[in-house]
């Protein structure tokens, strides 16, 4: 029976994966003043971690900063990767820049994903796979809201989602202008998962 285990873990090593890209940066107007850059996160997926095994989203800067702060308040034990440096002159017409911080979050996320107790945070998932602003996901998480987690994410868009939210917060990612998107995206490479991330995701499946 040990042979077979080996040969199954074996087998969800070499077929489960995760790829995960940010790309499109694109500028919205907040109001007369304030614009934001926000960023589609895309996730391809066959693991059993994930409720979707495909989806898209969009983010900005200040919800990366934010799922970050949540990561790091759930896990003490694990050192979090960075996020890209805020740019008080960040410009979408600054194809460098932009290129730079998107490859930072891409990384940043890469990280995140193949860690496997962050995936026990449903913030993570719902802010990957839900259309749910960061004060939403907060009420959602702690079970105060009558819809699930799981409903969250399945009555989500299938598509890529466009949304203008928290027009409060206005911080590294506002530009003086409205531009469209640039079109740019960083590619990603599909990584597998390590046999302990496959158990974990087993057993994450069970209790959801």
């Amino acid at each position: 029976s040990e042979s077979i285990m080996d040969s199954l873990l074996d087998s969800f090593s070499e077929t489960e994966f995760i790829s995960i890209s940010v790309r499109d940066p694109r500028i919205l107007k907040d109001d007369l003043w304030h614009t934001h850059v926000d960023y589609e996160i895309c996730l391809d997926t066959n693991s059993m971690c994930f409720r979707k095994k495909t989806s898209c989203v969009r983010r900005r800067y200040s919800e990366f900063v934010w799922l970050r702060h949540c990561l790091e308040q759930n896990a003490l034990i694990i050192l979090l990767p960075k996020l890209p440096p805020r740019t008080f002159f960040f410009s979408l017409r600054n194809t460098d820049q932009v290129l730079q911080r998107m490859r930072g979050l891409q990384e940043f996320l890469e990280s995140v994903v193949h860690t496997p107790l962050l995936l026990s945070d449903s913030r993570l998932h719902l802010f990957l796979q839900s259309d749910l602003s960061i004060t939403e996901i907060e009420v959602c998480a702690l079970g105060k809201t009558r819809y699930t987690v799981a409903e969250a994410i399945h009555r989500s868009s299938s598509g890529c989602i466009s949304r203008l939210e928290d027009k409060a917060s206005c911080d590294s990612d506002c530009e003086s202008s409205s531009s469209s998107g640039l079109g740019l995206s960083v590619d990603t490479p599909v990584r597998a998962y390590p046999d302990v991330q496959q158990l974990y995701c087993m057993f994450l499946s069970i209790l959801h």
